[in-house]
């Protein structure tokens, strides 16, 4: 389909004048069309790492706020704070936990809800 019209335009990517022959043109030529598309194919990359390591760091949080039974490693990890403030808030009888056996202290997620309520 062939058209008479002229049309001043703005490119998009170098911002330059000049004649479009249709009303959907967003270029000047070739050259800036290329690298436009470079452009959005690297923002396009760029976003998906991001949120590919944004899940990675999330990840681990939302597998341990599905467990019943923590850890106090766990704990610590969910309070944002070292193991050794996670014994002493279970010492100080903020949080219950049980002693399953030596070196086995397990903490009830609703014990640990508690704490924040």
């Amino acid at each position: 389909m062939s058209s008479n019209i002229q049309v001043q335009r703005i490119c998009q990517h170098c911002e330059k004048e000049f004649t479009a022959r249709t009303t959907v043109t967003k270029y000047c030529g070739d050259y800036c069309a290329k690298r436009a598309y470079k452009v959005r194919m690297r923002v396009d990359k760029i976003k998906t790492s991001d949120q590919e390591t944004k899940s990675f760091i999330v990840k681990p949080i939302e597998e341990l706020k599905a467990k019943e039974f923590l850890t106090v490693r766990e704990t610590a990890k969910l309070l944002n704070c070292s193991v050794r403030t996670a014994y002493r808030i279970i010492e100080r009888g903020d949080i219950k936990a049980v002693n399953l056996s030596e070196r086995m202290l397990r903490v009830k997620r609703s014990e640990f809800d508690k704490l924040f309520v």
